[in-house]
């Protein structure tokens, strides 16, 4: 174990084209270090295996008959795992500028660090505002009441984001996103493998939740970058209902886990009363306009209002792959 720089891990799932040009950027760009490349493909029906099977054969497949969800999948990965640092890398990402070398190498220089990120771009040109402050009931206050969104660039107001923070420097973070997140294997055995409760979203909060309690440091670095290609705003208007309904379930998993019964009991309350507002505002948007966009809101809200006070769930399998 240990014996190689990196073991980069994909979770896949029908993101075959995205996973094609992913693999293709790392075998591309990563010279210098060594590495192994697993996928692991969660159920995928769109030929993803065979593709890699074909066209990447040095690849660690990992091919599984149901999807087990994000965080399983990166353990499974990481069990079979080789490398001094993991690095969990979403399939719809394309490696720049030797990214990986250039963040290993960061990582080498500062020994406490045990989670380190990149700069993220949603295209060429645009930073995407990667990392960002652990939940907290003040927090979601400024999310759900929408101030985080009215004042980005306050420090106040705009801390769920960090919005004044440009992604052009160095900083020590909260939560290091994780579509990019190159992970010490010495952090890793202290504090564990990823907590499989989370199906998908905010594991990668709580694995930084206990890399920080446990004195590990999570950084950002500019010194390499990434595409994340259906990230940011790109994704924001096409985000299916249930995996809406699921980001607000991994919420409240990491307030039941590490913010307790009274704050967990607070954020339901408050996703509670925000989804009845946004149920009332989207249901008479959609009448009013009779657009897609607003009917997909007005179903999103009461989905969720369905999930807060019934624990009803929509069905996650018809969702396309994993966007963080």
């Amino acid at each position: 174990m240990g014996c190689l720089d990196v073991s980069i891990i994909i979770v896949n799932w029908n993101a075959r084209d995205y996973v094609r040009d992913c693999l293709k950027s790392i075998y591309e760009q990563t010279h210098n270090v060594s590495y192994e490349v697993i996928v692991v493909d969660n159920a995928s029906s769109d030929g993803s295996s065979s593709m890699i099977k074909k066209e990447f054969p040095l690849v660690r497949l990992i091919e599984n008959k149901d999807n087990h969800g994000f965080a399983a999948a990166n353990n499974q990965g990481m069990k079979i795992a080789a490398g001094r640092y993991v690095l969990l890398l979403n399939p719809d990402t394309i490696v720049l500028d030797k990214v990986i070398e250039k963040t290993i190498a960061f990582a080498d220089s500062n020994p406490r660090a045990g989670v380190v990120g990149c700069q993220v771009l949603e295209n060429e040109t645009k930073i995407q505002r990667t990392c960002f402050a652990f939940p907290s009931v003040g927090n979601l206050i400024l999310q759900e009441t929408g101030l985080n969104r009215l004042f980005p660039r306050s420090r106040f107001f705009g801390r769920t984001d960090m919005g004044w923070w440009d992604r052009d420097t160095q900083s020590d973070v909260d939560v290091v996103s994780g579509m990019f997140m190159l992970v010490r294997r010495e952090a890793i055995e202290q504090v564990g493998l990823m907590d499989e409760d989370y199906f998908v979203y905010a594991e990668e909060t709580d694995w930084c939740c206990r890399f920080r309690r446990a004195g590990w440091r999570c950084v950002f670095t500019p010194a390499g970058r990434i595409i994340h290609r259906d990230g940011g705003s790109k994704s924001t208007s096409r985000v299916a209902v249930a995996m809406y309904v699921q980001c607000q379930k991994s919420i409240l998993i990491f307030y039941r886990k590490n913010r307790g019964l009274a704050a967990w009991l607070t954020a339901k309350i408050i996703f509670c009363a925000s989804m009845l507002i946004r149920t009332i505002v989207w249901k008479t948007a959609a009448i009013i306009r009779r657009n897609e966009k607003t009917s997909i809101k007005a179903r999103r809200s009461v989905a969720a209002m369905a999930f807060h006070l019934f624990g009803i769930q929509p069905n996650l399998k018809p969702l396309e792959n994993r966007i963080s």
